[in-house]
């Protein structure tokens, strides 16, 4: 299984601006990630958004300019939430979507420097 993003995905997930240039902007922490992974339709507006596939609503332009950082970083600025977010979207997209979360991989990792590094996080209950 390939490891790296958010979504990644999708991320859909705890992205804005930095508040406080230490963490991502905390008016995503509340984000319903449940209603976005139970929906295949919205799961693939969000996934063509960050592919570049398809029109981005205002928090996917959000998500999709903040995830290559947050990759190379694993995560780094995400508050705690953020990050428990980051990971029930990714797992979502690799087990509902593998074909286009291994299109996000080679976007945004293509050489594969992150996939060990972003494996932990994904296992990780930080």
């Amino acid at each position: 299984m390939q490891l790296f993003v958010v979504l990644s995905v999708l991320a859909a997930v705890a992205f804005a601006r930095p508040d406080d240039g230490d963490h991502y902007d905390s008016k995503y922490d509340n984000f319903d990630v449940q209603t976005l992974i139970d929906n295949p339709r919205l799961m693939k507006a969000y996934t063509k958004c960050l592919l570049s596939k398809g029109s981005c609503t205002a928090e996917g332009a959000s998500f999709k300019k903040i995830l290559p950082e947050a990759v190379a970083t694993t995560c780094a600025k995400c508050t705690p939430k953020q990050r428990q977010i980051v990971r029930t979207v990714i797992r979502a997209l690799q087990k509902q979507m593998p074909n286009d979360w291994d299109q996000l991989v080679k976007l945004h990792d293509p050489e594969g420097k992150y996939k060990e590094s972003f494996g932990k996080f994904l296992a990780s209950t930080d």
